[in-house]
């Protein structure tokens, strides 16, 4: 997979700006706010429909515009595409592909894949579960487009039931159809996300043995909020009505659904101990490294291509040896892009063989 084209009007501090990538790795130099992460947004949303920034598209559209519009075209098999996502300060979107208007958004995901990693993933580690929960989902949806459906369709239950739950008089009777659709619902997620970190786990191991050279063991564990001793659907179903039996008063005294999937968690150890807890900076971003690297390992193992890898400001605070492991690992099968302040503590490879770009004001100009 190959990005070639990308080209921005009115996305946020870009009025239009066009530019061809014409090489396996890509900088993008400049100053801090001059809009260098705000490209790797654009191409993130393009690839997820998901920015890492900003809760509302009204947020992605320049000031005083009514619409931004991101279109780029993409190499990938079997065939070439060209994806176009506009943008509404009303909220309503047009997705595009190939210049045909696409109704779902599951029909939009897929043509263009992407690994993201900047500082802000450091939260993964010791941020709270909902960053956990977040990242398994977006990769999920990459893996397999469909999720998304799925997920949205969740949270449409879980809205509808907390709803119910804030109204007066409220019997057991009156949850009934909608612990089945949690239930149900719920079930398909943790089983996704059960079966997902059955594949993820051990390829970010076996990075994260690479990368710090065997002088730490990660373990992963998947801690969903309903307890289940194995991937069986009938015994998450099961354990499912148990624990929403078990946690109904604690609901409707909190007025708000205590049970399912919105409140699970995954924990990283570090040689036995709590990441979140003991780990150092350092070894929290050797560890998010490991977790990428895996990402990017998996999406091409099941989808038979290799996705982007966008690297927002976090290169240059790599050592130069985990820098040269990086490098070793992508070569020229990854297209990469990476945002910068400054070039010196880059490993030499990476600057003599990257495109460079120099970010300025929201312009992009080549150097």
């Amino acid at each position: 997979m190959y990005l070639h084209h990308l080209h921005l009007w009115h996305f946020r501090n870009y009025t239009e700006q066009a530019i061809t990538f014409t090489g396996r790795q890509t900088i993008l130099l400049g100053d801090n706010a001059q809009g260098k992460s705000n490209l790797i947004e654009a191409i993130l949303l393009l690839a997820t429909l998901h920015s890492p920034r900003a809760q509302r598209d009204g947020d992605l559209i320049q000031t005083n515009q009514a619409m931004a519009r991101l279109h780029a075209e993409v190499e990938r098999q079997p065939d070439p595409a060209q994806l176009t996502l506009t943008l509404r300060a009303s909220g309503r979107r047009t997705l595009a592909v190939n210049q045909q208007t696409q109704r779902r958004q599951v029909d939009f995901l897929g043509y263009l894949r992407a690994v993201f990693f900047s500082c802000l993933d450091l939260e993964l580690v010791r941020g709270g579960p909902g960053q956990r929960r977040d990242w398994l989902d977006q990769t999920l949806v990459q893996l397999e487009p469909l999720y998304s459906q799925l997920l949205q369709e969740y949270q449409r239950v879980l809205r509808q039931r907390n709803a119910l739950l804030r109204q007066e008089p409220l019997t057991p009777a009156h949850l009934t159809p909608w612990n089945d659709l949690l239930i149900q619902t719920g079930t398909r997620l943790i089983r996704r996300r059960f079966r997902l970190l059955e594949r993820l786990a051990p390829l970010a191991q076996t990075w994260h043995q690479r990368i710090s050279q065997a002088a730490e063991t990660l373990d992963i564990t998947y801690a969903p909020c309903v307890p289940v001793p194995e991937n069986d659907n009938e015994v998450i179903r099961a354990q499912f009505q148990r624990h929403l039996e078990m946690k109904l008063p604690a609901e409707l005294a909190q007025k708000t659904t205590l049970v399912g999937p919105h409140r699970d968690e995954v924990h990283f150890r570090l040689n036995g101990q709590p990441a979140r807890t003991y780990a150092s900076q350092g070894q929290q971003r050797t560890l998010v490294l490991a977790l990428k690297l895996a990402e990017l390992e998996l999406l091409e193992t099941v989808l038979g291509e290799t996705p982007l890898l966008l690297l927002d400001d976090v290169l240059a605070e790599l050592d130069l040896k985990r820098q040269q492991q990086l490098l070793t690992v992508i070569g020229e099968r990854v297209q990469t892009i990476i945002t910068t302040t400054d070039l010196e503590r880059f490993y030499p490879p990476w600057l003599a063989g990257a495109q460079q770009f120099q970010v300025v004001q929201g312009q992009v100009l080549p150097r």
